[in-house]
């Protein structure tokens, strides 16, 4: 092993050695990290200036685009992790699957997948298919310096909610149709997801990435007994897959108090949490051996200076006796946050947290 490289081989020992990375492992920290979900994105002036006339799958596949978004927010506001920018359905659309990301919708699938012989168009993902992906996390980490990179994928779940619904939904009608009138489908389809989003994470840890997390947005749509018997076998085997890597991985969802216990089970080495359920509690439904991050309100950042370090200050009082704390929000950015609150409240975390 080289000098300068850290215990896993993986990374440089400035890397590993990182506020971030250190939480997710649960060792001791200089201050709480903080980083944010949607980050990257339309919060920033520079962001929307970048993208400006350039539809978000074709910006997801510059790789100079996705280094330039993907540092934005790290150069503006000090976090301490800079997350890959891209999107859930990007390995969908690298496979061939008819979709497009509509303006003021969301990922749009012309032709959803709800039989047998639709299965046939999930064919497996290859590194060649996400050359761009490699090339923009090359490029990221020779920017970063001993900043981390988070790779991200969406959990099979949300992809499948995509895929069988054929766009965004309130209610996932279609969805629990499949998951309760056709079982054995519903089991194929979550495992082929499983595969293709692990192949999705393996390419971007050895491109380089530092930690991944596993977005499954819609998830909390579920009652427990359906997540433990129709999901969380598809989840544990996306974290399994890269177990070997040595990296942290985070598990995220919205709306998952109830279902924070089972989350954990599923493998990660840190479970996000929303804003609706306390840290302290929230890590007694996980149970002992995991970090946790989040968990502020993004609707906070719309108040006033005074009222955002004060619900911060409750975030980090209900962190105070959690093995490992990552700071960040309960969801991601809104698009319309001022990016200055942002930035003052990386300093006031790592501020009220410096040892």
């Amino acid at each position: 092993m080289s000098a300068n490289a850290s215990p896993s081989g993986s990374q440089p020992t400035a890397t590993y050695d990182s506020a971030f990375l250190r939480a997710c492992r649960r060792e001791s920290v200089p201050h709480t990290p903080v980083w944010f979900m949607r980050q990257a994105g339309r919060s920033l002036p520079e962001y929307r200036k970048v993208r400006e006339g350039i539809p978000m799958l074709e910006s997801c596949m510059r790789p100079e685009l996705v280094t330039e978004i993907t540092l934005q927010p790290v150069r503006r506001h000090n976090v301490d992790a800079a997350i890959y920018f891209s999107d859930i359905v990007v390995p969908l659309k690298a496979i061939g699957i008819d979709l497009d990301i509509k303006p003021g919708v969301g990922p749009v699938v012309e032709n959803p997948i709800r039989t047998r012989a639709d299965l046939a168009r999930l064919r497996d993902l290859t590194p060649e298919d996400v050359s761009y992906v490699t090339e923009a996390i090359g490029l990221l980490t020779a920017e970063l310096g001993e900043t981390p990179l988070i790779g991200f994928a969406g959990a099979p779940f949300t992809l499948a909610s995509y895929l069988v619904e054929g766009g965004p939904s309130r209610n996932h009608e279609h969805t629990k149709a499949l998951m309760y009138g056709d079982p054995e489908l519903w089991a194929d389809l979550l495992d082929r997801l499983a595969e293709i989003t692990s192949a999705f994470l393996k390419v971007q840890i050895e491109a380089g990435a530092s930690a991944v997390q596993l977005f499954d947005s819609w998830v909390g749509a579920l009652a427990p007994a359906d997540y433990r018997r129709s999901v969380l076998p598809a989840s544990a085997k996306v974290f399994e897959a890269v177990a070997g890597y040595g990296v942290p991985r985070i598990h995220f969802g919205v709306g998952t108090g109830e279902l924070l216990g089972l989350m954990g089970e599923a493998g990660a080495d840190v479970v996000g949490v929303d804003w609706r359920v306390p840290l302290h509690e929230a890590a007694r439904r996980v149970g002992p051996g995991k970090a946790l991050q989040g968990n502020l309100d993004p609707a906070v950042l719309f108040s006033s200076r005074e009222a955002i370090e004060a619900k911060t200050c409750e975030v980090l009082d209900a962190a105070a006796d959690l093995e490992g704390h990552i700071f960040n929000l309960g969801h991601g950015v809104l698009p319309s946050t001022d990016p200055d609150a942002l930035t003052r409240l990386v300093e006031h975390v790592h501020t009220q947290t410096a040892l």
